[in-house]
Parts: structure tokens; C-alpha cells; sequence
């Protein structure tokens, strides 16, 4: 099976970002991931 692309770190920044205010559409371009990624990292990250 692959590894991820990007930290744990990493993705927290991002979910960070996205709930600073900037619209999950912007976020997702910005970095180079899909809304679906986006949602199924806030579902696992999303407490940290």
C-alpha cells in the first residue's frame, strides 16, 4: 500500500487553513488534494 503525500503535520496546517475561514474549494487547489481528501482528513484530524 502507498504512504501518503503529506505529513500528519501537514495535513493539519491545511484543515487549520480551512478553518481559518478560507473556503475548502481555494484549500484544496492551493495544495494539490480533493474536497473528498479535505472532508476525510477533517473526519480524522479534525480533533487535533
Amino acid at each position: 500500500m502507498r504512504g501518503s503525500r503529506f505529513s500528519e503535520e501537514q495535513i493539519i496546517r491545511v484543515l487549520q487553513e480551512a478553518q481559518a475561514g478560507i473556503k475548502p474549494r481555494k484549500v484544496c487547489r492551493r495544495h494539490g488534494v480533493s474536497p473528498e481528501t479535505l472532508y476525510r482528513w477533517k473526519a480524522k484530524y479534525g480533533g487535533m
